[in-house]
């Protein structure tokens, strides 16, 4: 439908009709649904009744194509001018089949795989009626004890931006109107949700704006400038005001600046949690403050269709400002195509021939393994010998739970354990098995039977790590080490004296020092998907070889964090030339760094970075310079390396981080092969937000960095002339 259509469809429209289209509501409110209990008392609770639902503009959360097409099809039956919903719902990291959690994608620095991941996950979903998916999340993370950080890619902004376009490419195509089985993205959180006061879920967010824009804002817009068409209001407050509330934020910066002209929606019942945040009286002055604000849809609340109109007609609210809304909604449906085909790409026959279909599981065990990272190798104990005989123990030996949070579709029970992943390559021939413990409890039965089998084995490998009700929205953790009785484990299999190694499966970082002291080996396995136990034995046997880089930080101790790479010099830096030895910032009891650091991961084989050069000392606005390093696989097995570029900016006019990542390449390189890998350098890429917001370079000295992570590369100082 054209523009001249949808505006003359909003002139049909009464202002009862434009304001229902603002309320996103779940499933069992509609007839059609396959909820067939009351619907009249959860209308009450919420304080609408069925014409609103008749009215309606979009759906969260239902699944399946025959629930949505019957939904959809009784809903054009009772609505007047026959305006079609919207179907949204959280395709996070998989539909049916699960990829890794997207903290786990960010390991992979895999854009094209990223973007592949989205695509089948798009795919699965629109033949099952999905529309809008509630991703990507781009909140940068620094802390991970909040339970989200799974839902991230990590704590570094430009990774984040480029896995952010990535993710929309493959959920939305190229042409959203125009490719079939695509759906619209739905950026969020908006904004800096992911840095709440003490890793706590729903808690304050305080900054500076420009750390906020720093930071924070770089992923949001570029998901935005790929092409995203909606996004969502953080739960959190954006200096002192809650993000649905937000004026500056939704109408300043997203919309008057970035000329965003998509829809924008509140987080689960947000605008109505304008009062228990303080700064909304009653529901009447939320909504107000909402709409006022920028806020299109408000999910799962009625602010808006009790208190508009009345708004309206006391002129406190413009109608143009209703009509501006409505219009934005109405315009993503005909993207959709809704208008001429309010079913799109439903259709139950066609999902149960694509939906976990081989291919789709191949891609999902290909993430896997480029996502799972190899943190601790000692005495190259990995990979394993197929002859060896070895004991699997560990809570997460046999058990399927490793599709993580978010995956609400995901079927654990077709999801591959470690234990199967195992078995697949040698048989139960070599394997031995004992659970040792449960994941948060356990007896010393278990753990002697666990001890019984490492004693007669080879080598051990221990599945440990949280259940996936331990990560995820409101799943904060103040203690991020192992429970208790797995760190027990451990110590009780040491009396086997046997290699050990230790298979993680969670959603955060984790505070392994202790762990990483007790044990030669750890692969952190994340929640991995459907495929993941597949994956790691692929990993653990040498039938692939690890490649996956951390795209967060693993603190040495939880009492570091936030602990991150990009952090700023202080005054009294700890390794300052001719520095009292007290009186430097640093722990008295801890290493400033973290137990493993950004960009860090190991392989089977050893990369040596040699003859790193810069084509010129000298660059200007005009001239880039470009900087090189040859890459040698010096190993026995081939292997692909994760070249990193960091620039240091040395003096700015405010102060600036030690370093920050510009660049990444994925280099495959046969035993002993050599390639050359270059990265052009701009001005551009040497600008920052200045004390007065401005975006711009400073003329004077930098340093770039090339190597294998954020710790470990090579310095080449240059100057940009100006």
């Amino acid at each position: 439908m054209n523009e001249e259509k949808l505006k003359y469809l909003l002139k049909q429209m009464t202002l009862d009709e434009k304001i229902t289209q603002f309320i996103q509501l779940v499933p069992q409110f509609y007839e059609g649904s396959k909820y067939k209990g009351d619907k009249t008392g959860p209308m009450t609770d919420l304080g609408i009744n069925k014409e609103i639902v008749q009215n309606s503009g979009s759906v969260i959360g239902a699944s399946g194509a025959k629930e949505i097409i019957n939904i959809q099809e009784t809903h054009l039956k009772n609505n007047r001018l026959g305006i079609p919903l919207l179907f949204m719902a959280d395709i996070v990291h998989g539909f049916k089949t699960i990829f890794p959690v997207p903290l786990a994608i960010g390991c992979s620095w895999d854009l094209d795989l990223a973007e592949k991941s989205a695509q089948v996950a798009a795919l699965e979903a629109s033949v099952s009626g999905i529309h809008v998916t509630f991703a990507p999340m781009v909140d940068l993370v620094r802390d991970p004890r909040f339970g989200r950080v799974m839902e991230s890619t990590g704590e570094d902004p430009y990774l984040n931006s480029q896995l952010a376009k990535a993710f929309v490419r493959g959920f939305q195509g190229p042409d959203l109107e125009n490719t079939p089985y695509r759906v619209a993205t739905c950026v969020k959180h908006f904004a800096a949700y992911g840095a709440p006061e003490g890793g706590r879920d729903y808690n304050t967010v305080d900054m500076s704006e420009r750390q906020l824009r720093e930071y924070y804002l770089p992923a949001y817009k570029a998901a935005l400038d790929e092409g995203a068409q909606m996004i969502m209001t953080s739960f959190n407050t954006v200096n002192g005001i809650p993000s649905t509330g937000n004026r500056k934020l939704l109408r300043g910066i997203l919309r008057d600046e970035w000329n965003f002209d998509g829809v924008v929606i509140s987080d689960w019942g947000s605008v109505k949690e304008l009062i228990p945040h303080g700064v909304a009286t009653n529901e009447l002055e939320a909504a107000y403050k909402a709409i006022v604000a920028g806020v299109d849809i408000e999910m799962m609340t009625a602010a808006y269709v009790k208190h508009l109109s009345w708004l309206v007609g006391m002129e406190a609210v413009d109608e143009a400002l209703i009509d501006e809304a409505v219009l934005r909604i109405l315009r993503l449906k005909s993207k959709l195509g809704l208008f001429e085909n309010p079913y799109r790409g439903a259709d139950e026959a066609v999902s149960k021939k694509i939906i976990m279909s081989k291919q789709h599981r191949e891609i999902s065990r290909e993430l896997a393994t480029k996502s799972i990272v190899l943190l601790q190798n000692k005495y190259h104990l990995l990979p394993l010998q197929k002859e060896q005989k070895i004991a699997v123990i560990g809570p997460f030996a046999k058990s399927h739970d490793i599709l993580g949070p978010w995956s609400w579709l995901g079927s654990k029970e077709e999801a591959i354990p470690l234990y199967d992943g195992l078995l697949e390559k040698v048989g139960a021939h070599s394997l031995l098995y004992a659970e040792g413990c449960e994941i948060e409890v356990g007896t010393n039965e278990q753990q002697n039977a666990a001890l019984k089998i490492a004693e007669e084995v080879d080598v051990i490998v221990l599945a440990l790590g949280e259940s996936s009700e331990m990560s995820g929205e409101a799943a904060s953790r103040a203690d991020i080490h192992l429970p208790q009785v797995q760190l027990d484990l451990i110590k009780k299999l040491k009396k086997a004296n046997k290699p050990m190694i230790v298979v993680l499966f969670n959603g955060r970082p984790l505070d392994l020092h202790s762990v990483s002291c007790e044990v030669d080996a750890i692969l952190e396995a994340w929640f991995p998907g459907t495929e993941g136990g597949a994956a790691i034995a692929d990993l653990m046997f040498g039938d692939k070889n690890p490649s996956a880089k951390l795209s967060i930080s693993f603190p040495y101790s939880v009492g570091q964090i936030p602990v991150y790479y990009n952090h700023f010099h202080t005054g009294r830096p700890k390794n300052a030339p001719n520095a009292e030895e007290k009186y430097v910032s640093k722990y008295l009891d801890i290493p400033n760094e973290p137990l493993f650091s950004f960009g860090f991961g190991l392989s089977y084989t050893t990369f040596l970075y040699r003859n790193a050069k810069l084509s010129d000392r000298m660059m200007t606005v005009e001239t880039p310079i470009t900087i090189s390093v040859d890459l040698t696989n010096d190993g026995d097995v081939k292997g692909a390396e994760i070249v990193q570029l960091y620039i240091q900016d040395v003096v700015g006019e405010v102060v600036r981080p030690l370093k920050e990542l510009k660049g990444f390449k994925k280099v495959m390189l046969n035993p002993g092969e050599t390639k050359t890998v270059s990265f052009i350098i701009t001005e551009e890429q040497l600008r920052y937000h200045h004390s007065d917001l401005q975006y711009k370079s400073d003329p004077g000295a930098f340093v770039a960095y090339i190597g294998t992570n954020s710790y470990d590369v090579q310095a080449l100082p240059f100057q940009l002339i100006k």
